[in-house]
Protein backbone atom coordinates (compact mmCIF):
# COMPACT_ATOMS: atom_id res chain seq x y z
CA UNK A 1 0.00 0.00 0.00
CA UNK A 2 1.57 3.37 -0.84
CA UNK A 3 0.41 5.28 2.45
CA UNK A 4 2.33 8.95 3.52
CA UNK A 5 4.18 8.51 -0.31
CA UNK A 6 3.69 11.11 -2.65
CA UNK A 7 4.87 12.74 -5.93
CA UNK A 8 5.15 11.07 -9.24
CA UNK A 9 8.42 9.00 -9.93
CA UNK A 10 8.54 10.03 -13.49
CA UNK A 11 9.48 6.96 -14.37
CA UNK A 12 13.27 7.64 -12.98
CA UNK A 13 15.25 6.41 -10.39
CA UNK A 14 15.64 8.44 -7.43
CA UNK A 15 19.25 10.10 -8.46
CA UNK A 16 17.87 10.60 -11.97
CA UNK A 17 14.53 11.94 -10.67
CA UNK A 18 16.56 14.27 -8.41
CA UNK A 19 18.56 15.54 -11.10
CA UNK A 20 15.99 16.36 -13.24
CA UNK A 21 14.30 18.58 -10.60
CA UNK A 22 17.52 20.20 -9.57
CA UNK A 23 18.34 21.11 -13.14
CA UNK A 24 14.79 22.25 -14.00
CA UNK A 25 15.14 24.43 -10.56
CA UNK A 26 17.91 26.08 -11.65
CA UNK A 27 16.54 26.73 -15.59
CA UNK A 28 13.39 28.38 -14.00
CA UNK A 29 15.30 30.82 -11.37
CA UNK A 30 18.43 31.19 -14.02
CA UNK A 31 15.86 32.16 -17.26
CA UNK A 32 12.41 32.68 -15.15
CA UNK A 33 10.11 31.34 -18.13
CA UNK A 34 10.92 27.52 -18.76
CA UNK A 35 9.07 24.93 -21.11
CA UNK A 36 8.84 20.83 -19.53
CA UNK A 37 6.12 18.31 -19.55
CA UNK A 38 3.22 18.56 -17.19
CA UNK A 39 4.23 16.46 -15.31
CA UNK A 40 7.98 17.65 -14.40
CA UNK A 41 6.64 21.30 -13.78
CA UNK A 42 3.88 19.92 -11.13
CA UNK A 43 7.62 18.21 -9.20
CA UNK A 44 9.54 20.76 -10.11
CA UNK A 45 7.58 23.83 -8.66
CA UNK A 46 7.53 22.44 -4.96
CA UNK A 47 11.09 22.43 -5.32
CA UNK A 48 11.40 26.03 -7.01
CA UNK A 49 8.74 27.56 -4.51
CA UNK A 50 10.82 26.29 -1.36
CA UNK A 51 14.20 27.72 -2.79
CA UNK A 52 12.55 31.12 -3.25
CA UNK A 53 11.07 30.84 0.60
CA UNK A 54 14.77 29.71 1.65
CA UNK A 55 15.66 33.15 -0.50
CA UNK A 56 13.43 35.09 1.96
CA UNK A 57 14.17 33.65 4.75
CA UNK A 58 18.21 34.99 3.54
CA UNK A 59 20.44 33.13 6.81
CA UNK A 60 23.41 31.54 6.16
CA UNK A 61 21.63 27.96 6.62
CA UNK A 62 19.15 28.49 4.56
CA UNK A 63 21.90 29.69 1.47
CA UNK A 64 23.72 26.44 2.52
CA UNK A 65 20.58 24.42 2.01
CA UNK A 66 19.92 26.24 -1.25
CA UNK A 67 23.62 25.22 -2.34
CA UNK A 68 22.82 21.61 -1.39
CA UNK A 69 19.71 21.44 -4.08
CA UNK A 70 21.23 23.90 -7.02
CA UNK A 71 25.04 23.24 -6.92
CA UNK A 72 25.68 26.73 -8.32
CA UNK A 73 27.26 29.74 -6.30
CA UNK A 74 26.10 32.15 -8.37
CA UNK A 75 23.02 31.49 -9.03
CA UNK A 76 22.37 30.41 -4.65
CA UNK A 77 23.83 34.60 -4.90
CA UNK A 78 20.72 35.83 -7.58
CA UNK A 79 18.46 33.83 -6.12
CA UNK A 80 18.92 35.31 -2.49
CA UNK A 81 20.00 38.92 -4.15
CA UNK A 82 17.74 40.00 -6.81
CA UNK A 83 14.81 36.81 -7.21
CA UNK A 84 13.71 36.48 -3.82
CA UNK A 85 13.22 40.24 -2.35
CA UNK A 86 10.75 40.30 -5.82
CA UNK A 87 8.83 38.09 -3.91
CA UNK A 88 8.79 39.85 -0.19
CA UNK A 89 4.83 40.55 -0.39
CA UNK A 90 3.80 36.84 -1.33
CA UNK A 91 3.04 34.67 1.30
CA UNK A 92 3.22 32.11 -1.38
CA UNK A 93 2.06 30.87 -5.17
CA UNK A 94 5.96 31.97 -6.63
CA UNK A 95 5.63 30.06 -9.69
CA UNK A 96 2.38 29.37 -12.14
CA UNK A 97 2.07 26.67 -15.11
CA UNK A 98 0.53 27.70 -18.41
CA UNK A 99 -0.54 24.94 -20.73
CA UNK A 100 1.08 25.10 -24.17
CA UNK A 101 0.91 22.30 -27.23
CA UNK A 102 0.95 18.55 -27.23
CA UNK A 103 4.31 17.07 -27.79
CA UNK A 104 4.69 15.99 -31.54
CA UNK A 105 5.53 12.26 -30.99
CA UNK A 106 4.59 11.20 -27.61
CA UNK A 107 1.04 13.20 -27.09
CA UNK A 108 2.75 14.47 -23.73
CA UNK A 109 1.41 18.07 -22.28
CA UNK A 110 3.95 20.71 -22.68
CA UNK A 111 3.76 23.59 -20.13
CA UNK A 112 5.49 27.10 -19.63
CA UNK A 113 6.86 26.89 -15.72
CA UNK A 114 7.38 30.68 -14.71
CA UNK A 115 8.38 33.00 -12.16
CA UNK A 116 5.08 35.35 -10.62
CA UNK A 117 7.30 38.11 -10.06
CA UNK A 118 10.01 38.75 -12.77
CA UNK A 119 13.04 40.79 -12.92
CA UNK A 120 13.36 43.63 -15.30
CA UNK A 121 17.19 43.67 -16.21
CA UNK A 122 18.09 46.93 -17.44
CA UNK A 123 19.59 47.87 -20.48
CA UNK A 124 22.53 50.69 -20.53
CA UNK A 125 21.98 52.98 -23.28
CA UNK A 126 25.03 54.30 -24.85
CA UNK A 127 26.13 58.24 -23.94
CA UNK A 128 24.60 60.67 -26.43
CA UNK A 129 26.80 63.58 -25.28
CA UNK A 130 29.63 64.15 -28.25
CA UNK A 131 32.64 66.91 -27.80
CA UNK A 132 32.95 69.62 -30.15
CA UNK A 133 36.27 67.83 -31.34
CA UNK A 134 34.82 64.86 -31.59
CA UNK A 135 32.20 65.82 -33.88
CA UNK A 136 34.14 67.75 -36.24
CA UNK A 137 36.73 65.23 -36.77
CA UNK A 138 33.71 62.27 -36.51
CA UNK A 139 32.87 62.70 -41.20
CA UNK A 140 36.58 62.17 -41.37
CA UNK A 141 36.68 59.04 -39.73
CA UNK A 142 34.02 57.88 -41.62
CA UNK A 143 35.40 58.75 -44.61
CA UNK A 144 38.72 56.67 -44.25
CA UNK A 145 36.81 54.13 -42.95
CA UNK A 146 34.68 54.58 -46.21
CA UNK A 147 38.21 54.64 -48.63
CA UNK A 148 40.01 51.59 -46.63
CA UNK A 149 36.61 49.23 -46.89
CA UNK A 150 36.70 50.06 -51.00
CA UNK A 151 40.96 48.95 -50.95
CA UNK A 152 40.35 46.10 -48.36
CA UNK A 153 37.16 45.33 -51.20
CA UNK A 154 39.52 45.37 -54.49
CA UNK A 155 42.02 43.35 -53.12
CA UNK A 156 40.21 40.65 -52.47
CA UNK A 157 38.39 40.99 -55.89
CA UNK A 158 41.86 40.42 -57.18
CA UNK A 159 42.53 37.53 -55.10
CA UNK A 160 39.73 36.48 -56.10
CA UNK A 161 40.69 36.38 -59.63
CA UNK A 162 43.95 34.73 -59.35
CA UNK A 163 42.78 32.05 -57.12
CA UNK A 164 40.21 31.58 -59.97
CA UNK A 165 42.77 31.24 -63.13
CA UNK A 166 44.72 29.00 -60.68
CA UNK A 167 42.23 26.71 -60.48
CA UNK A 168 41.86 27.01 -64.18
CA UNK A 169 45.02 26.29 -65.07
CA UNK A 170 45.24 23.54 -63.16
CA UNK A 171 42.51 21.77 -64.69
CA UNK A 172 43.74 22.30 -68.28
CA UNK A 173 46.90 20.60 -67.38
CA UNK A 174 45.74 17.59 -65.99
CA UNK A 175 43.67 17.44 -69.14
CA UNK A 176 47.06 17.73 -71.24
CA UNK A 177 48.82 15.26 -69.38
CA UNK A 178 46.46 12.27 -70.09
CA UNK A 179 44.80 9.16 -68.34
CA UNK A 180 47.75 7.96 -67.40
CA UNK A 181 49.77 11.00 -65.67
CA UNK A 182 46.28 11.54 -63.73
CA UNK A 183 46.56 7.75 -62.92
CA UNK A 184 50.32 7.33 -62.10
CA UNK A 185 51.90 10.86 -61.48
CA UNK A 186 55.26 11.28 -63.00
CA UNK A 187 55.98 7.67 -63.33
CA UNK A 188 53.26 7.36 -66.61
CA UNK A 189 55.43 9.73 -68.19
Amino acid sequence: MKHGLSGNKLNRQQSHRKATMRDIAKATILCQRICTTKAKAKEARKLVEQLITMGKKGTLAHKRQAFAVLQDHALVSSLFGTIAPLFAKRAGGYTRIIPWVKRRGDNAEMVFLELTEKRVEEKKEPKTAVKKSEAVAAPKKTEEKKTVEKKTAEKKAVEKKTADTKVADKKTSEKKGGVMKRMFGKRGE
